[in-house]
């Protein structure tokens, strides 16, 4: 049985990027160490927008960016001096720890030379004994993540473990992170062993106990309920989880289980004492001041 289902909101990320917002969410903050899911795309990429399309240098804390491509391409680039193009069916996973800047861009020829962008961007929050480790970045091949096919389903683990499969990325807390692919009346089932267990539909339609679920929206499951999944058409889902790592504040882009360690960051990116990426940094974005923002929405929206 279905217990919360969360419709994406739009969101902008600049000019010409909009996304899809899953997490958080007013009455699910969290699934497992999930605490935040855009789905951007699929964008055309025509020319003269791909510029107004780069999202520029700016800071996370206390948290792990994992970044995964449908579609296109884009440069990363960090404050530890990693550039790197980002491809579909990679995993980059960029732990920020206790601090770290970094930007996304389109300017390399062969990522002008593509025709649409289509990813998915979760970020994965820290224990607290990992919130201020030093800042790490990976990048995982395609050949690196185990894949599973069987009658109508593909499924690839993008990271933690489910279902027997398991693979290299780094993560410090229980999780799974899956991408799957369903074609026309498979049956599909969830990863019985975590605690906290949800789908997001980014194409197709479900059933799911009797209800019919679209593309664009999150279902969250009970503890312990192992629902029949069927697939209403061909879908193609982020299937995600793991155990509850405890309450943790957002603010823009930090995560903390302290509400003055985010204060800290807020200081810290003003003063510049989380550095720019070495190779882009003539411009960044400034800390977000809004004090007509409502007491119940303090935080600015989000970058990936």
């Amino acid at each position: 049985m279905v217990k919360l289902v969360i419709d994406a909101r739009q969101a902008s990320l600049g000019e010409g990027m909009k996304v899809k917002r899953i997490l958080p969410f007013r009455k699910k903050r969290m699934v497992g160490p999930f605490i935040f899911m855009d789905h951007g795309g699929p964008v055309d990429l025509r020319p003269g927008l791909k510029k107004s399309m780069d999202v520029l240098p700016h800071p996370h804390i206390g948290l792990s960016t994992v970044s995964y491509l449908f579609s296109g391409e884009l440069v990363h680039r960090d404050s530890l001096g990693v550039k790197q193009v980002i491809k579909p069916g990679e995993v980059n996973w960029m732990t920020a720890g206790r601090g770290i800047s970094h930007s996304e861009r389109f300017e390399d020829p062969g990522i002008l030379a593509q025709n649409s962008l289509e990813l998915i961007q979760t970020w994965v929050a820290l224990p607290e004994k990992h919130e201020e480790d030093a800042p790490s970045f990976e990048n995982y091949k395609p050949e690196n993540l185990p894949v599973f096919t069987d009658k109508g389903i593909w499924m690839r683990l993008i990271a933690g473990d489910a279902f027997g499969l398991r693979n290299d990325v780094a993560t410090l807390s229980p999780m799974f992170y899956l991408h799957v692919k369903l074609q026309k009346d498979a049956v599909f089932g969830l990863p019985e062993k975590h605690s906290e267990r949800a789908i997001y539909i980014a194409k197709g339609k479900l059933e799911v106990s009797g209800g019919i679920f679209s593309a664009g929206q999150m279902l969250v499951f009970y503890k312990n309920n192992d629902p029949i999944i069927k697939a209403k058409e061909p879908a193609e889902l982020i299937v995600l989880g793991g155990e509850p790592l405890g309450e943790r504040f957002i603010w823009w882009n930090f995560v903390s289980s302290r509400k003055e360690r985010i204060e800290q960051a807020k200081e810290d990116w003003k003063q510049g004492r989380i550095l720019l990426p070495p190779t882009d940094n003539r411009e960044f974005i400034p800390l977000p001041e809004d004090p007509f923002r409502k007491k119940e929405d303090p935080s600015p929206e989000p970058l990936s």
